[in-house]
């Protein structure tokens, strides 16, 4: 029987694509909602337990190396068995890992809770869920993963408003049980209705026949792994440039004299236009091509990131916000899109776990020297400056992929998809 190759698997998009869009944008919503959660409640648990800044920060780490970790798990069950089963594995962790997290009071406990919700939250939902909506569709691949990660932004957005406001209703505790019971209630109808996309189900058939490797080679004309490598880097240093700002924002405008129900709503705007950069990227990367996509909003993000701590007017602050949010989202839809173009269908859960293993590397390496450069410096202008250099670093990385992937014979993928066609 014949083999079937990559390019040869049915890519047409199906109906229930956009049903799995729906319904993973909502799992996004909760799922990446719990990120600015650390930043919402960094004060309070400082002011009642007496943690330091970095201690609690590394609440952020905590969950993004348990996501990380968790991750290369996840992905082989997912390009083996599929992913509902791990979706509701997903919803059911994050929901006990609130309600956990209501009733610690150590340390040991706090990170045990944010553990829980990395290893499975987001290992689940940022990894397997988020490629596998790529493998749904062809040409509108980058617009559907934008809609998809949009949630992501809607729920980091919402979610810092929705904290702040559980917690002056009645306290932290109360605040973190009631996210419990919501993230439950939403969750589990939502992961029996995950299903997976017809190309993925074709290439597990067809991984039996598969002597020579075809379906685990990639479109750039490099090899799978070297791709995965590539990716890998650049994506620990472009997300340890982000978190920076994302996890400390909070607490370096509340050290500024700005009363802290403002710098939350600051932390919601920039999270929403997260959401709208979320869309713009999946649509430019359609449409400009993914790595160029990629390379600007790089560009942007690293460029704005150090004006933070040097600004004082509160209108360009909002205005930064603004663009950081716009610039960040962008650079995560593209590493995602890039993830799909280039990993090929059979190991894209376990490639995009790579990736994401990295990735979450840097969000935590990211929390962490953000809240350890302030207790070494007492303000945040060193941990800004070392997010700018991570910037900067995954720039030179992704010209020099750009470099390998026009060596290796894959130069229309650098070019717009209208252009390579």
């Amino acid at each position: 029987m014949a083999r079937t190759p990559p390019a040869a698997l049915d890519v047409r998009e199906q109906p229930y694509g956009w049903v799995m869009v729906a319904v993973t944008f909502l799992l996004s919503v909760l799922t990446f909602g719990g990120l600015p959660a650390v930043a919402v409640f960094i004060k309070p648990l400082t002011l009642e337990f007496g943690w330091t800044r970095g201690e609690t920060s590394l609440g952020y780490t905590a969950i993004a190396v348990s996501a990380a970790v968790a991750g290369l798990g996840f992905g082989i069950l997912a390009d083996r068995f599929g992913t509902r089963a791990i979706a509701a594995v997903a919803v059911v962790g994050m929901g006990a890992a609130y309600l956990l997290q209501s009733g610690q009071s150590t340390l040991t406990e706090y990170y045990l809770a944010h553990i829980l919700f990395g290893a499975t939250g987001l290992a689940v939902v940022s990894g397997p869920m988020l490629i596998g909506i790529g493998y749904w569709f062809g040409r509108n691949k980058g617009l559907a993963i934008g809609i998809v990660a949009c949630g992501g932004g809607v729920g980091q957005g919402l979610m810092p408003i929705v904290d702040h406001w559980l917690i002056e209703s009645g306290g932290w505790r109360d605040a973190l049980f009631s996210l419990g019971l919501i993230y439950l209630a939403l969750g589990i109808p939502l992961a029996l209705m995950v299903r997976d996309a017809p190309v993925r189900l074709a290439a597990r058939r067809a991984a039996a026949g598969d002597a020579d490797g075809a379906l685990t080679r990639s479109q750039t004309g490099l090899p799978a792994n070297e791709v995965i490598a590539w990716l890998s880097v650049a994506v620990f240093l472009c997300c340890t440039c982000m978190s920076v700002l994302i996890v400390h924002l909070v607490p370096l405008l509340t050290d500024r004299g700005v009363d802290a129900s403002t710098a939350v709503q600051i932390l919601s705007v920039l999270m929403l236009a997260g959401a709208g950069g979320r869309l713009v990227g999946g649509t430019v990367a359609d449409r400009l091509g993914v790595l160029p996509t990629y390379f600007a909003m790089s560009v942007g993000q690293t460029a704005v990131i150090y004006w933070f701590v040097v600004v004082d007017s509160m209108a360009l602050i909002w205005l930064l916000a603004i663009l950081f949010g716009l610039f960040f989202a962008g650079v995560m839809v593209s590493f995602i899109t890039c993830c799909r173009e280039f990993i090929p269908p059979r190991i894209g859960g376990r490639g995009m776990a790579v990736v994401g293993l990295l990735g979450w590397g840097g969000m935590g390496f990211g929390s962490f020297i953000g809240g350890a450069g302030f207790d070494w410096t007492g303000d945040y202008r060193l941990a800004f400056a070392l997010a700018v250099a991570a910037g900067v670093a995954n720039l030179v990385v992704l010209v020099f992929f750009a470099g390998r992937i026009k060596g290796g014979g894959g130069m229309k993928l650098w070019l717009p998809h209208r252009a390579a066609a």
